[in-house]
């Protein structure tokens, strides 16, 4: 699993990402919803494009 550390840096990369466009890797259904929750969202599921490197 990924250290708080680990985590905080991958929710921010993935919410910036968002931010700036790129599609969320999981189904969105309200249009209001922040790009925080949706990263945390993709970590809870597994399902972040990004990788660790430890």
């Amino acid at each position: 699993m990924y250290t708080k550390f680990e985590k905080a840096r991958l929710l921010g990369a993935r919410s910036f990402q968002l931010e700036l466009g790129a599609p969320p890797m999981i189904k969105v259904t309200d249009p209001k919803i922040s790009a925080m929750e949706i990263a945390k969202a993709e970590l809870k599921h597994d399902l972040l494009p990004i990788t660790v490197k430890k």
